[in-house]
């Protein structure tokens, strides 16, 4: 599963499972763009894969800006190459019952975790049919699957990111692109600490109800990307693969 002379761009890659995805794909041997709006983070994660003997370049980027992410892709390309694979991992949640939720609330969960994927997508889309070859892993949720209480808007862009990721791989399998989704459990991550502040005792009957008895670390998803990514994978498109513990079988 080795990604030699490839280049990645993740978003997201700042913290949590993006900065694992980041790290696991450089491991591998793909050149990484890190990308997080938050720019410190995104230096630290590619520093940290570069002190390690890996290609990293940190790139500042909001999904929900068509025009900064193309100039984030630009400027990933000009320190890389090409960007041959896509991780849209950037997504952000706030729990809360859905008749106590507000629209601004609603309109910052579609821009980031539905139209974020669905830009970054299409900016990446022209360079890759241009050379027939493509890998684009979207991370989902199992709450897009089966839904989630106190997630009611955060399902349903998910559900989209699953329809979204099923329609493009239909469309771009005759360019050799294969487009694929990862659908998270509940994660041991910074972004999990802040949603279920209101409620510690959350993480533990999460665990309970899981299978495998914890939560997902960040590095149990990467390693998922990491397969769909590489050329083990070349068959395999339009598919949502569950990284649950057990927790969601469907």
């Amino acid at each position: 599963m080795q990604l030699n002379g490839r280049v990645a761009l993740v978003t997201g890659a700042g913290r949590g499972i993006g900065a694992a995805i980041a790290r696991k794909l450089a491991e591998r041997g793909a050149a990484v763009a890190v990308c997080d709006i938050d720019s410190a983070n995104a230096e630290n994660v590619a520093g940290e894969i570069g002190t390690h003997g890996g290609r990293a370049v940190a790139v500042q980027m909001d999904v929900t800006n068509s025009t900064a992410v193309r100039d984030a892709i630009e400027r990933a390309a000009r320190a890389l190459g090409p960007i041959e694979i896509l991780v849209n991992n950037a997504g952000w949640d706030k729990v809360e019952p859905f008749i106590q939720s507000t629209e601004e609330t609603w309109d910052k969960i579609i821009a980031i975790n539905l139209k974020g994927p669905i830009i970054c997508a299409r900016a990446v889309l022209d360079g890759m049919i241009a050379r027939e070859y493509g890998r684009i892993i979207n991370i989902g949720s199992d709450a897009g699957r089966v839904g989630s209480s106190g997630e009611a808007v955060y399902s349903a862009t998910k559900g989209g990111v699953i329809a979204f990721t099923k329609t493009l791989a239909r469309e771009l399998a005759r360019h050799n692109i294969t487009v694929n989704c990862v659908c998270p459990g509940p994660t041991d991550t910074p972004l999990f600490a802040e949603v279920s502040a209101s409620n510690p005792r959350l993480a533990e009957a999460l665990a309970r109800s899981i299978p495998m008895r914890r939560l997902a670390r960040p590095e149990d998803i990467a390693g998922a990307v990491a397969f769909l990514a590489s050329d083990d994978a070349a068959y395999i498109t339009g598919q949502t693969l569950s990284v649950s513990g057990g927790l969601t079988m469907c």
